[in-house]
């Protein structure tokens, strides 16, 4: 049964959640068919229940990030790529209240993609905020993945696997290797701000992240 915490806000360009959703169920059934994969199959290859595929195939529900690369990983294909837009080349304006915006643990985290969505990418860049004391735990990215981040207001606590945390503030930046479960901690009492650039995606099996 889908828990609360399994489904986010998912807002961008020229569109409300409802129609993300919509956009997210119709790419994910092509990509399961193009497949050739059922509902049973994919939930079994993505840890993803059958439920909660076709609640997401319907529309009835956006699925945080989390589960969106889980799903993407399963197909082997990029997370951007299940929120597409139509690609586009040349240079490209994103304008602040058209960018893609992805809301987890009920605003607790919050990242706005600073590249047109659509294409699969190398390199994406987002702006992140991060709830006073939330906690935010990201799977292991595909294989030489690197995030850098910089923090620009606030202090960031990043755990990287059996790591030490690392406690950075504003002014500060770390790059260490993605491909290991890592998260995210504001232990402070007001919002963190944060620029957050992935590297070292494959360009087809990007699990873009404001983490």
């Amino acid at each position: 049964m889908a828990r609360k915490e399994d489904f986010e806000t998912l807002e961008g360009a020229d569109s409300g959640p409802a129609k993300l959703s919509i956009i997210v169920g119709e790419n994910l059934r092509h990509l399961r068919r193009k497949n050739g994969l059922s509902l049973e199959q994919l939930g079994v290859i993505s840890g993803v229940s059958r439920a909660m595929l076709g609640q997401i195939e319907t529309g009835k529900s956006a699925p945080t990030i989390n589960l969106l690369g889980r799903i993407a990983e399963a197909l082997k294909v990029s997370v951007p790529s299940l929120i597409s837009s139509p690609g586009v080349g040349g240079t490209v304006v994103v304008p602040r209240d058209r960018a893609t915006v992805v809301s987890s643990s009920e605003g607790g985290f919050v990242s706005r993609a600073l590249f047109p969505w659509g294409d699969p990418q190398r390199i994406e860049i987002y702006e992140v905020t991060i709830g006073a004391q939330h906690r935010e735990l990201f799977a292991a990215q595909t294989a030489g993945a690197k995030k850098n981040l910089v923090v620009v207001k606030g202090t960031v606590e990043i755990v990287v696997g059996e790591d030490s945390p690392a406690r950075l503030i504003e002014g500060d930046a770390i790059l260490f290797n993605a491909d290991t479960p890592h998260h995210f901690h504001n232990p402070g009492d007001e919002d963190a701000k944060a620029f957050l650039v992935v590297t070292g995606l494959d360009g087809s099996n990007s699990r873009g992240r404001q983490g």
